[in-house]
């Protein structure tokens, strides 16, 4: 490719920029000298961003317009305003906002009541729960509460979801009365409320499931918790039982045999409780377990020995 097509080349690209960017073109010529002389000329790629126009001068930035301070009158009043917008102060008034994040109370570390009569059915059943599972140690009457509050919410669940189906056919009515005690429409209007209100319902199951689980497992490690006690109970009752009725039979006219894990295992009341329910067949069998262990016990000790 000769210079001259290459230089052309270059000029009708550059009349294309110019055009599009609406500055006028203006041809560059050279005078041809009388006599050349052809050269080889290796051709040279002309970008586009390098028209061989002079370039148009870049506009002068436009000046900022000065922003317009604010009134003295206008501060005063957002001053005001914001002082305004401070939350409840007084005690009735954060009693009243403290529960607006509350949205079923099913998941809340407490328990909570809308009105009196509440709180004294769950004192109720409170106490119905406790006198059921009749809870000894810490991680016991722990597990009771557990097991309190979790059926108490599970109770509740129903409740919550008829609250949101009545609340859902309520509006739906207002917006279409037809729907208003006709008996054909009722599947309609039940099916309506449901997609209408399909993730708050899902929910409140979800919760119920939950809850369910929770209150499973919790029953089960208690009475777990509780044959694991009962049967170490009634273990060391036998073993003081033995001791008593050997030291009677050893020595009839004694009057008071030191009894082991009174105090410490079991209580005064429940160790003569179980004395009291023994029969003559069992406090013959436990003192015959008491007088073949104290034979055996010199042997292995002499044995050792």
């Amino acid at each position: 490719m000769s210079a001259r097509t290459i230089r052309r080349a270059a000029e009708r690209r550059a009349k294309k920029l110019a055009a599009k960017a609406g500055i006028p073109f203006q041809t560059v010529t050279t005078a041809s000298p009388a006599v050349t002389t052809p050269e080889v000329v290796e051709p040279q790629p002309v970008a586009a961003e390098q028209p061989l126009t002079a370039a148009a001068p870049a506009a002068a930035p436009e000046p900022e317009a000065p922003s317009s301070p604010i009134s003295e009158a206008r501060l005063a009043a957002n001053r005001e305003n914001a002082q305004k917008s401070t939350g409840p102060r007084t005690d009735e008034g954060k009693a009243k906002t403290r529960f607006n994040s509350v949205k079923h109370g099913l998941t809340g570390a407490t328990i909570l009541f809308t009105n009196p009569a509440d709180a004294q059915r769950y004192n109720q059943h409170s106490f119905d729960y406790r006198h059921l599972y009749q809870p000894i140690g810490p991680e016991e009457n722990s597990l009771v509460q557990s097991i309190i509050d979790t059926r108490w919410r599970l109770t509740t669940a129903p409740l919550l979801e008829f609250a949101v189906i009545a609340r859902g056919s309520a509006a739906i009515i207002e917006t279409n009365p037809t729907f208003w005690n006709q008996p054909e429409n009722q599947t309609d209007l039940f099916l309506e409320v449901r997609r209408q209100n399909e993730k708050e319902l899902r929910n409140l199951q979800l919760q119920e499931h939950r809850l369910a689980r929770r209150c499973e497992r919790d029953t089960a490690q208690l009475q777990r918790l509780q044959t694991e006690r009962k049967a170490n109970e009634e273990y060391q009752l036998a073993e003081a039982a033995k001791a008593v009725l050997l030291a009677e039979h050893r020595n009839p006219n004694v009057d008071a045999v030191p009894v082991p894990g009174l105090g410490f295992a079991f209580s005064k009341e429940r160790f003569q409780a179980y004395l009291r329910r023994l029969t003559p067949a069992q406090e013959q069998s436990l003192l015959k377990q008491a007088l073949a262990e104290a034979v055996e016990t010199p042997k292995t000790r002499s044995a050792a020995a």
